[in-house]
């Protein structure tokens, strides 16, 4: 590998190398969190020394020999520089040997789903999972021939059962859920997945590694959909998987490779670009989380606010067990059900209404006329009385006059 590759680092996570120019030699320098977030896998330009390394809007890459591509960089859907770049500080982050960058959060779960399945293979899921996951796995995988369960992933004598019974391939866990804020223990469901044989993989897009490292609690790999709070603008779609297993990235590799359905070099620039503050960011989404959850509790028109940093979460100590902190999605149940919670969003101001989540800007929406239509009648059927909310960066003073003007005015309509 040439000295210009941005992939210097790869398979070296969580130490980070610098360049030290004056002895033309690597040191090895600061592994903390934020230092790596803004500096991994991104070192300075060695030709003209910008600090920003180059966005490499290139589909091919010049050879001198036939099939010895310079730097490792042939076609841009095999590797590009820019995408190298956020998928070696995505690996560092995450604690993990490989990383992989995607198009979106759902064309990364394809791909390891794709690379882990066959037919005749069975999948254990949670029964309050994403309902994008649920709809492929249901109407993609099962009629290729794979099977599934969906499970209470917080009663482990049950999850050991039915692992043991279905032998499962892969055991995939959401923590916390989307959007019943489910907690799932990770290492309690890992050491029973692996012993029978199977892979955990953890969807961490509401913790992200700033605030739970499923790595550490048994995980084989992890997925993101790093549109959310990895990118954490609203301006960007993507997603990934990480691992930490040489046999499992190559598989994972091949079809990110053949299938092509990589992130584009902006958008793994944009993505970069939020990372940076990824640590600062999920500080003040947690902290603006936790007041308003606090608050919301004492609200009349509110029957339940589910937020694992409660401590009336049922798995509140599972959560300070395995997170940091407790994120920035929160969801309500109002107390005057679905109509009262359908009229809620027409109600904010500051709470946008819109699907997605994970932007410094706050969120809200009902997820089962929205983002969960799709699994209605189903087993991961959402309540019709929750509203889900993406908690933003804003003043918190600002976004409780916000939430609390809106839900006291549901009592004079």
């Amino acid at each position: 590998m040439t000295l210009n590759s941005p992939l210097q680092h790869w398979g070296m996570p969580p130490e980070l190398k610098f360049w030290d120019t004056s002895s033309n030699r690597r040191s090895t320098k600061m592994t903390g969190f934020n230092t790596r977030a803004i500096h991994a896998g991104q070192e300075p330009d060695r030709v003209t020394g910008a600090v920003v390394p180059p966005l490499y809007l290139t589909t091919t890459f010049r050879q001198d020999v036939p099939g010895e591509p310079l730097g490792g960089f042939e076609y841009s859907r095999c590797a590009n520089p820019t995408r190298s770049a956020l998928e070696a500080n995505l690996a560092s982050l995450e604690g993990g040997t490989h990383a992989y960058s995607f198009a979106s959060g759902m064309a990364a779960e394809d791909a390891f789903l794709r690379a882990t399945l066959k037919p005749g293979d069975h999948i254990v899921l949670g029964n309050d999972a994403y309902a994008g996951t649920y709809r492929v796995i249901d109407n993609i995988l099962v009629p290729w021939g794979v099977s599934h369960s969906c499970i209470d992933f917080t009663d482990l004598a049950h999850v050991a059962e039915v692992i043991s019974a279905t032998k499962p391939r892969v055991v995939r866990i959401e923590t916390p859920t989307n959007p019943m804020m489910t907690i799932v223990d990770v290492a309690g469901v890992s050491a029973i997945a692996h012993q029978h044989g199977a892979l955990v993989l953890v969807d961490n897009t509401f913790a992200t590694p700033a605030l739970q490292r499923p790595f550490e609690l048994g995980a084989d790999a992890i997925v993101h959909s790093t549109t959310k709070y990895l990118g954490g603008h609203s301006d960007v779609i993507g997603g990934a998987v990480v691992v930490n297993n040489d046999e499992l990235a190559e598989k994972v590799a091949q079809i990110q490779n053949w299938l092509g359905a990589v992130s584009s070099p902006f958008d793994a620039y944009l993505t970069l670009r939020g990372i940076k503050t990824l640590g600062l960011r999920m500080g003040r989404h947690s902290s603006n989380a936790q007041t308003l959850a606090e608050a919301l509790e004492r609200h009349p028109a509110i029957s339940r606010v589910l937020y694992p940093g409660l401590a009336s979460h049922p798995l509140h100590d599972v959560a300070r067990r395995q997170m940091s902190a407790f994120g920035g999605m929160l969801s309500l149940q109002l107390a005057s059900g679905s109509a009262a919670a359908r009229a809620l969003q027409t109600r904010t101001e500051l709470f946008i209404l819109a699907p997605s989540l994970g932007g410094v800007e706050s969120l809200i929406e009902y997820p089962s006329a929205m983002t969960h239509q799709s699994v209605g009648g189903t087993v991961l059927e959402v309540p019709d009385n929750l509203v889900r909310l993406s908690v933003g960066i804003e003043n918190i003073e600002d976004l409780l006059a916000d939430i609390t003007q809106a839900l006291d005015s549901l009592s004079n309509r």
